[in-house]
């Protein structure tokens, strides 16, 4: 258990080193867990969040994960439209970029957001 933790460190240190050169952007971060996932635009310099959504807030039931996930990407970035966000850096933290993760960025992509 501790050796996956040491690995998972290690990952989200690796990838925000790389996004700390675009320091002057807002960063799109996602946390994922077994059950749900959650998607915020942060802005570092001034240590707030803009923008937030979770997988509660869209409204459609019927859904499986990753297609919830991709709606979700959408609602953040229609909620981003509305704060005039439109510039951004996908962190994806220490999870691999694909499944629910990729389905935010897909989402938010097609939502109108530009990474």
């Amino acid at each position: 258990m501790k050796q996956n933790l040491l690995a998972k460190e290690k990952r989200e240190k690796r990838v925000r080193k790389k996004i700390k050169f675009q320091s002057t952007r807002l960063r799109l971060t996602v946390f994922r867990s077994n059950r749900y996932i959650y998607a915020q635009i942060i802005d570092d310099a001034k240590g707030t969040t803009l923008v937030s959504a979770r997988q509660h807030d869209v409204k459609q039931d019927t859904l499986k994960k990753t297609e919830l996930a991709f709606a979700l990407g959408k609602l953040l970035a229609d909620k981003a439209k509305k704060k005039k966000i439109a510039n951004i850096v996908f962190d994806r933290g220490s999870f691999a970029y694909h499944g629910r993760v990729k389905a935010v960025a897909d989402g938010a992509r097609e939502g109108g957001l530009r990474f």
